[in-house]
Order: C-alpha cells, then sequence, then structure tokens
C-alpha cells in the first residue's frame, strides 16, 4: 500500500456496530476479493472487497474475516485468516502481513494462518444458528460474475444445510452510509490531492495537448502524493466527446476554442474522491460556453443546499430537475410553453440533463446506500448536474462532494477552483 497507516481504531468501531445489527447466535464470514488474471502469467492490480476492508483495514488477497460474538470460546469471536509468507513468496511477490502487522492494522488479536481456516471454521460453526453471508447488494451492480463470497455460500449451504443463512448488507447498508471521523479525514485527503492534481492540469493544458496527457499528469500528481491512483477510469473529454457520459478513450487531441470536461478523482487508502471540472482548452470561455457553464454552476450550488439531513432521495432529483429546467429555459434550449404541456414522468429537461444530481460517495465511488432512507449526518454525496448540447458540440459538468453535517452540510472541495474568472485566471497566469 502506498498510503500511511490507519488509525485501527476505525476497523474497531467498525466491527462493533456491525455485530450489534446480528441476529444472537450469530457466525459472519467476510471474504477479500478475488484476484482476477490478466493475462497467462500475470493479475490485474489486486483491489480489496470494500466490506472486507470496511470491518478489517487489511488490504490484502486470501484474506477471510470471521465475527462470532456470541462464540463460546472468546478468542474465536473476531479471527483473522491470512495467506502465510514464505521464501519464495517474499522472492516473488514480495512482503505479506506478519501476525503483528495484521493486529496493528485491524485491531484483531487472533491471527490465524489460512491454511487452518476449513478446521477452526468447522469448530465453531456448530455452535452458531445463523451464518451471515456478504453479498454484493449495491443497486448499481449487475451479477454476472460468481465472485468469492458467493460461490463459498454455495459450498457452505451444502455442508450445513440445516443452518439459517442471513445477508450481511442489510446491517452493512445502514452503516457503511454514515462515514466516522477517520473516514471523513481519509475522503477528505482524497479530495486535497485532487486538487493538487487540478492545479496542476490548469496550468498545463493548452491547445494541441491529448487527452491522455491530461491523464497522465493526474496520475503523476495523484501516485506522488501516496494515492493507490484514479478513484475511477477518468474521463477527459475535449469538444464532442463530452457528450458522451462515460467517454474513457481519452485519446483525441484538445482544440483551440474547445471545452474540455475533466471528470476525475484520487483514491486514497481506498476512499475516493469524485470531481468534475470543465474548462477552456485556450483559457478563455466563449460567450455562450460562459453562459451554459454559470448556468450548470447555479444548479450545482442551489442543488448542494439540498443536501441535508432529512432531505428525501426522490424529492431531491424532482426539485433539481425544477432549478435545471429554468435554467435550459433561459439559455434557449427549452420552450416555456411547450414545458407547461410535459409529461411529468419524462420532464422535457432530461434531453439536456439525462443523469441524476447526486450519489453517494465512499469505499465505493457510487457507495453502497438505501435510495430510500433520508439523508443523514455523516452522509458524503456528490452535487454534479450538467448540460450536454449535441447540437452545439458541447457539454459542461461541474461536480463537488458534499458532507452532511447536524448543522448543515460541507463542501469538501470548496477549495478546488470553480468560478469561470479563477480558472481563466491560473490558466492565464
Amino acid at each position: 500500500m502506498k498510503y500511511l497507516p490507519i488509525n485501527n481504531e476505525l476497523f474497531i468501531y467498525n466491527r462493533k456496530k456491525f455485530v450489534k445489527g446480528l441476529k444472537s447466535s450469530s457466525l459472519a464470514i467476510f471474504h477479500a476479493n478475488d484476484e482476477f488474471p490478466r493475462n497467462g502469467d500475470q493479475n490485474f492490480l489486486f483491489k480489496q472487497n470494500p466490506d472486507f476492508f470496511y470491518l478489517s483495514g487489511i488490504d490484502q488477497e486470501q484474506s477471510i474475516l470471521i465475527l462470532f460474538p456470541d462464540c463460546p470460546n472468546p478468542d474465536f469471536r473476531e479471527i483473522l485468516f491470512l495467506r502465510e509468507t514464505n521464501e519464495h513468496i517474499a522472492i516473488w511477490e514480495g512482503h505479506k502481513y506478519t501476525r503483528e502487522e495484521a493486529q496493528n492494522a485491524s485491531g484483531i488479536k487472533n491471527i490465524i494462518w489460512l491454511d487452518k481456516f476449513e478446521s477452526v471454521l468447522h469448530t465453531i460453526i456448530n455452535y452458531a444458528q445463523n451464518i451471515y453471508i456478504n453479498t454484493n447488494e449495491n443497486d448499481r451492480y449487475s451479477h454476472t460474475v460468481p465472485y468469492r463470497d458467493l460461490r463459498f455460500y454455495e459450498t457452505l449451504r451444502a455442508k450445513y444445510p440445516l443452518h439459517h443463512y442471513e445477508r450481511s448488507a442489510l446491517v452493512l447498508r445502514d452503516l457503511r452510509v454514515v462515514k466516522s471521523d477517520i473516514e471523513i479525514e481519509l475522503t477528505k485527503k482524497a479530495c486535497e490531492i485532487t486538487l493538487d492534481g487540478f492545479i496542476r492540469v490548469l496550468n498545463y493544458i493548452k491547445p494541441g495537448v491529448a487527452e491522455y496527457e491530461i491523464e497522465a499528469e493526474f496520475s503523476h500528481e495523484f501516485l506522488r502524493q501516496r494515492a493507490t491512483g484514479h478513484a475511477y477510469s477518468p474521463i477527459i473529454a475535449s469538444g464532442k466527446n463530452a457528450i458522451v457520459l462515460h467517454y474513457t478513450e481519452n485519446n483525441q487531441v484538445c482544440k483551440d476554442g474547445e471545452l474540455v470536461l475533466l471528470d476525475v478523482g484520487a483514491e486514497y487508502a481506498n476512499y475516493n474522491a469524485d470531481m468534475t471540472r470543465t474548462i477552456p482548452v485556450n483559457g478563455r470561455f466563449t460567450k455562450r460556453q460562459l453562459e451554459v457553464y454559470n448556468s450548470v454552476l447555479h444548479v450545482m450550488r442551489e442543488a448542494s443546499k439540498m443536501l441535508i439531513t432529512g432531505t428525501i432521495w426522490n424529492d431531491y432529483h424532482d426539485e433539481v430537475g425544477k432549478i435545471m429546467t429554468s435554467e435550459l429555459i433561459k439559455l434557449g434550449l427549452l420552450d416555456k410553453h411547450e414545458v407547461e404541456k410535459q409529461d411529468p414522468k419524462n420532464p422535457l429537461y432530461k434531453k439536456y440533463f439525462m443523469h441524476g444530481t447526486s450519489h453517494h460517495l465512499g469505499l465505493d465511488v457510487h457507495d453502497f446506500a438505501s435510495r430510500y432512507k433520508p439523508f443523514e449526518p455523516g452522509n458524503i454525496l456528490t452535487c454534479e448536474p450538467g448540460i450536454y448540447i449535441p447540437e452545439e458540440g458541447f457539454a459542461v459538468r461541474i461536480e463537488n462532494d458534499i458532507l452532511i453535517t447536524q448543522t448543515g452540510n460541507i463542501d469538501l472541495m470548496a477549495d478546488i477552483p470553480v468560478e469561470a474568472a479563477h480558472i481563466e485566471e491560473i490558466m492565464n497566469s
């Protein structure tokens, strides 16, 4: 890991919250993510399962966590299973956790090597009535790959058919969405690194620069500051490429007079930033570009005000749609009289603003959360309105990350330049 050690109080606290949500006589099992082959002799860069990391702080493959708060043997109420290293692994793969290092990272005292997992599990599982399995229930995920936890569930069900099986996701959905102080600080760090990457890019972009060169500048700054890298595949979309919402080719040359949309964020200690800025390639907005830019900025600021305790997801997006509609009328993109006759279930603004305004942010960029639970203190959400105009060949999106508190909200990206004049000033300094 490139990032600095995290205070293990975070993971101790998370486990205490999680086990409080279990039924009595319950055992929960969490696996590290699979390793995925990239070619004949190499895996893709390992990315830890967010639920496993949330509860353990362990950023290593082939690891398993058991939580059994009612276990008759107190030594087995928290167990972390890790792959035991050897000389071959040390030479070919590098350092792996020692028991002491794993204890310090996780706060778990009982560290057992992975080859003992089956025997240890069998000695305690029959003292539990319920077995909690970790399933990916993020509603943005469409299950196509039988990941490790699901495969293990099939094995358990065949071996222990009379146990009652439960879903850890029902507990974690309400826990992960509320960020603790340490999680907030880690997210702030990711935002600070993203800020520095953006400033670097503002001083770099000019006509003739390629999108992939801009991506490289962000990558350089992120890695230089101990980030793992990008929180997601960066979108560096110049000109009409910005009309494609998930454009990631990043292979075109930025031309004089165009805008370039930058949707990027650093990942630090598995926590993510998510920023979007749209800037003029030559350092100056045209009149029309500025009109659209300021409309998007207005919508973002008004929408951000609504990210407070008690806000309901669907109501929030409906209200943002009304604000966006007003701006689109001002820009001449919608007709007021046609809007008055529109189908409320298919509002006209969606022609130019077709995605949602916000999503939860955390260990997943689109973090695990309920769409139906009111916003509450500790939630971190993006705010990212955009206007996409195919007939004019450009788009504008602006995005900041917002923390909800008891007394309002805090823009975690308030220090990242967003005013058009400020952006122009930096680019022309």
